[in-house]
């Protein structure tokens, strides 16, 4: 079975995640679109864990996931500040491992759908990932389209026509797990995995950086100058207030044990 339990989790700010490299997260992935159950993969970066702080239906989410995978150092480091033990082998970030998921879904005829990006970049993508797995099954839809009404009805016809074993969905957090929450039950896929920017870095329409930024934990840099008046908010806002909720609970929990020792006396 796809058992989640060899992995172990890790609580940040009360936002699950598991501990994993990037060759078991595909292998689970594998697995997981054999088998008869729907189940879905998330993952958090500093974003997610913002969201999930104020979103309670995010956090249940995320939750609730079969499988959480770290998509961000920030994440990481605030892990490690917290005592856990983790290194940059447990953050993967989709860009860096789509080819890799394309490769074992084709060795193992495993389908994909990819419902992502602006009209063509789907397009784009899927003809880059033909040129490292040809014999992959894939088909595609972009993702600026009404997530309710008809025009949602016309998607989810497209995509269970297809009967993908993975469903691939790209349209930002949290609108992508607002919409797998929304219509998991009436969609034949097996894995549900929100896929976030990743095909616009992935066919190059977006910038990422150089790799020695995106490895050292600095790609949000190149991605703040990229687009500054978008992205202010997420990092010169959302980086901060994250760490500041880590140095709250880590002064929390110093109090509590404080308090532990002196009532002793």
């Amino acid at each position: 079975g796809t058992e989640v339990n060899k992995f172990d989790e890790v609580q940040l700010l009360g936002t699950r995640f598991h501990k994993l490299r990037v060759y078991e997260l595909i292998d689970y992935i594998i697995k997981a679109a054999k088998q008869k159950n729907k189940v879905t993969v998330s993952n958090v970066n500093i974003r997610a864990i913002n969201f999930a702080c104020k979103l309670p239906w995010y956090q249940e989410f995320i939750n609730k996931s079969n499988l959480v995978f770290c998509d961000g150092f920030g994440v990481l480091l605030g892990a490690k500040m917290c005592g856990c033990n983790l290194n940059s082998s447990h953050r993967m970030t989709c860009p860096d491992y789509i080819e890799n998921l394309a490769l074992a879904c084709e060795r193992d005829n495993v389908s994909l759908f990819i419902l992502a990006g602006k009209p063509g970049i789907v397009d784009e993508a899927i003809t880059k990932l033909k040129s490292v797995a040809p014999n992959l099954i894939v088909e595609g839809h972009h993702g600026y389209f009404n997530k309710y009404g008809k025009d949602n009805e016309l998607v989810i016809q497209r995509i269970n026509k297809f009967k993908p074993d993975i469903l691939y969905v790209g349209f930002g957090m949290p609108i992508q797990e607002n919409w797998i929450r929304q219509n998991i039950d009436a969609i034949e896929a097996k894995v549900f995995l929100p896929l976030g920017a990743c095909l616009d870095f992935y066919t190059g329409s977006v910038y990422r950086g150089p790799r020695w930024m995106t490895e050292s934990g600095f790609e949000w840099l190149t991605r703040f100058f990229t687009e500054p008046k978008r992205l202010w908010e997420r990092y010169i806002v959302g980086n901060p207030l994250f760490f500041s909720r880590i140095f709250l609970q880590l002064l929390q929990k110093r109090f509590k044990k404080l308090t532990r020792v002196t009532s002793r006396y």
